[in-house]
């Protein structure tokens, strides 16, 4: 019975010996680096700089019929294509699947612009080949709303609500 006991006990004390060794050593190096930026070694480590995060939303339609395919498509989204929205400063992005009132499909987006030019971002992405097939095979499976702005395929949605 101890020897069982003990096994049970060694097994959560060992990794927890060894978290608290990393983050000893994590602690350390990242004590290092503070009194580095404190003495003027490098300032910047000190206070990172605050990343300037644009947040987005965008309706779109989806066929009925196409609604497993694309949740199906979604569920394994080709690795070249999220490598690529990561690339274009994309982050948080999530997209939604809803059936309204009116029986039909609707799709929402939500995600997070990091990067400094928005407009050259997404031109980037229009611009791979990798996200072009990819966008050949889900945009079939889409109905772009009328309301939308010119030269949109997905509408875009104002904020207007926002906490943290």
């Amino acid at each position: 019975m101890r020897k069982h006991l003990f096994r049970q006990v060694a097994m959560l004390v060992i990794p927890l010996g060894i978290g608290l060794a990393i983050g000893y050593v994590w602690s350390e190096a990242a004590r290092s680096s503070v009194s580095a930026a404190l003495a003027g070694d490098n300032p910047a480590a000190a206070t990172p700089a605050p990343q300037k995060v644009q947040r987005f939303g965008a309706a779109i339609g989806l066929k009925p019929e196409k609604a497993e395919e694309y949740i199906r498509l979604h569920a394994a989204t080709w690795p070249q294509v999220l490598a690529t929205i990561r690339e274009c400063n994309i982050r948080n992005y999530s997209i939604y699947l809803g059936e309204l009132d009116d029986g039909n499909f609707y799709l929402f987006s939500y995600f997070e612009y990091v990067g400094d030019n928005f407009e050259a971002d997404m031109k980037k992405m229009a611009a791979d080949p990798k996200t072009r097939e990819w966008w050949k095979v889900t945009d079939p499976c889409q109905i772009p709303q009328k309301n939308r702005k010119k030269g949109e395929h997905w509408m875009t949605m104002r904020e207007v609500f926002h906490t943290d």
